[in-house]
């Protein structure tokens, strides 16, 4: 029990050390828990004597992050991505399997079946890395996001007939160990049990359970449905993820969809930074210290190799030439399975040891390279952004009678509601995520910087009658307003500022209107809360008109004294509410 806890604070002590000094340095989360894990690992300071049994606990990270990613994809939206998952995805383990397994052969000299058995785990992503960060960035329900997603769901799916390939070139076969086929109707068999399950057993399960209340059963219920899953493929020796994944869509249409995700997501975070942990415990650093420029060449060409391949791939399945190499290069990482691939090979008497440690030292440096990788995206697409989007900008634009900036859930309100009237709209994002979601939707949405005069030109400002900027920059400041004004003096000009001081910032100048964000929303929401809490509806109207006079009071005396706390007196507080309305009856 004692080497538990020392073990456990050990752990916990130095994943918040290394993930808070990589989150500082911008370098993310995960490269963070991989360097912490290598430090208090056996190879360096030798605080935590078996990584082995931890990633095998840690694993069940990955398989509650399957779960809730399931949670987000309900079976008819499942169905639409079929072609991108055994299309796409088959083409990518085949092509990058085959082609890394003719590198090795080529680099090493070693035999067809040892670089078979070391090329094929190769092509498998890390699903404990990617969907995280497309999760993070909110690009996991974009075109972009679901193309990356079925990939790593095919690879998924590949890793039975990885194992029975494996298992086919064993030069000391198990013989208690079941054979591909029957593998393969294992799998089957156990998805549609999983259906079933989920239909006749979870689902009623879950509605029994809303009717206490009960948050703790919440908990339980959720852990249990993906231990279960996940406990039922690991005994039919299949992917344990697979498992998951399949329990959270058969959830997704749940009415508690969203209560089991905030119950389930804490368990996630933790035991996915333990799993990064375990990695960079398992990190051999005395084969990196006497082979460094043979670990170094081989992780390089994992990543140049898959994505040389997975480019041309995305481009064929109509990706836009920065997304495709966007996709190419989040993907060109190996992944997590290779060091149970790995296992079986080495127990398939396929591999040596040595050979074992050298790979599962080019798949940990492959997976710390990712978050370069987006960083050089990043900068690219900053240093070149229209062609590293490969987006159509505004000078494709027709003419219209007004120039939307920002096609976010602001914008896409104001919008929609000008063409209710059949006003034509021409919308400009800077986002590539947000233009190819809306594309999806049927909605053509220009790429570029929106408050550039140059741009704003190309779209037709000088004949626009209304530009109006929706998107959520509170740097757009009084200098660029000023220019576009004098630029474009015919053109209605409105603005949506992101808080007080921004609007204070941008007052006095000729602009139609500024609007808070939050500002109209939120006082829809404090009305109805007033009428829920009982009180009369005339109260609530005179509560809302002395809060808009006084807000508007204070803006003036902030604006006119420079300082954000004037007319501070004006505001409500326990101290001081709004007096009841004295009502006085006429002199009959």
């Amino acid at each position: 029990m004692n080497a538990l806890l020392t073990s456990g604070a050990v752990m916990l002590g130095s994943a918040l050390l290394f993930v808070t000094i990589f989150r500082r340095l911008g370098l993310g989360a995960t490269l963070g828990y991989i360097v912490g894990g290598a430090v208090v690992g056996p190879h360096v300071l030798g605080l935590i004597g078996d990584p082995q049994q931890i990633m095998s606990v840690s694993e069940i990270g990955i398989a509650l992050l399957l779960f809730l990613v399931g949670l987000e994809l309900r079976p008819s939206r499942l169905w639409r991505l079929r072609k991108d998952i055994f299309g796409l995805g088959l083409a990518q383990v085949v092509l990058c399997g085959l082609a890394l397994a003719l590198l090795i052969h080529l680099a090493l000299g070693i035999s067809a079946a040892a670089s078979i058995a070391l090329g094929l785990p190769l092509a498998l992503s890390s699903t404990a890395q990617v969907l995280p960060m497309l999760r993070s960035s909110g690009e996991l329900n974009t075109p972009y996001g679901e193309k990356a997603f079925s990939i790593l769901l095919l690879q998924d799916l590949a890793l039975i007939p990885l194992i029975t390939i494996i298992a086919a070139l064993s030069r000391a076969p198990d013989p208690n160990a079941p054979a591909g086929w029957v593998l393969a109707m294992y799998t089957v068999g156990a998805v549609i049990g999983l259906v079933i399950a989920g239909r006749f057993i979870l689902n009623p399960l879950f509605r029994l359970i809303g009717r206490y209340g009960e948050r703790e059963l919440f908990v339980v219920a959720g852990l249990f449905a993906v231990i279960g899953a996940s406990a039922l493929m690991h005994s039919l020796h299949l992917s344990v993820a697979l498992g998951a994944f399949v329990a959270g869509v058969m959830l997704a249409e749940s009415p508690y969809r969203h209560e089991l995700e905030s119950d389930v997501d804490p368990f996630r975070s933790i035991l996915l930074g333990l799993f990064f942990m375990s990695v960079g415990m398992l990190l051999d650093l005395g084969v990196i210290a006497d082979r460094p420029l043979d670990v170094l060449a081989l992780a390089v060409g994992v990543i140049l190799v898959k994505a040389a391949i997975i480019y041309p791939l995305a481009r064929g399945f109509g990706m836009p030439q920065g997304r495709g190499l966007s996709l190419a290069l989040l993907l060109s990482q190996a992944g997590e399975f290779g060091f149970v691939l790995f296992a079986q090979a080495l127990a398939a008497q396929l591999i040596l040891p040595e050979a074992a440690s050298l790979f599962g030292a080019v798949v940990t440096l492959s997976m710390v390279s990712t978050p370069f990788l987006m960083m050089l995206i990043g900068w690219l697409q900053k240093r070149r952004p229209a062609i590293a989007a490969d987006l159509e900008g505004p000078e494709f634009s027709p003419e219209t009678n007004a120039i939307v900036v920002g096609y976010g859930r602001f914008g896409q309100t104001v919008t929609q509601m000008l063409m209710a009237k059949g006003i034509p709209v021409t919308l400009i994002d800077l986002k590539a995520a947000q233009i190819e979601l809306a594309g999806s939707f049927g909605t053509k949405v220009y790429y570029g910087d929106g408050t550039r005069l140059d741009l704003l030109r190309l779209a037709g400002a000088e004949t626009a009658e209304a530009i109006l900027f929706c998107h959520d920059d509170p740097d757009f400041g009084r200098e660029q307003l000023e220019s576009i004004l004098q630029a474009f003096p015919h053109a209605v000009i409105m603005v949506r500022v992101f808080d007080r001081r921004h609007m204070l910032a941008l007052d006095g100048l000729d602009i139609a209107l500024l609007e808070r964000e939050v500002f109209e929303s939120s006082i829809a929401m404090g009305r109805e809360a007033l009428r829920r809490l009982r009180i009369a509806e005339r109260e609530v109207g005179r509560v809302e008109r002395e809060f808009r006079s006084r807000d508007s009071e204070r803006l003036q005396m902030q604006s006119a004294s420079g300082d954000l706390h004037a007319g501070a007196d004006r505001r409500f507080d326990a101290e001081n509410p709004l007096p009841d309305e004295q009502l006085t009856r006429e002199p009959s």
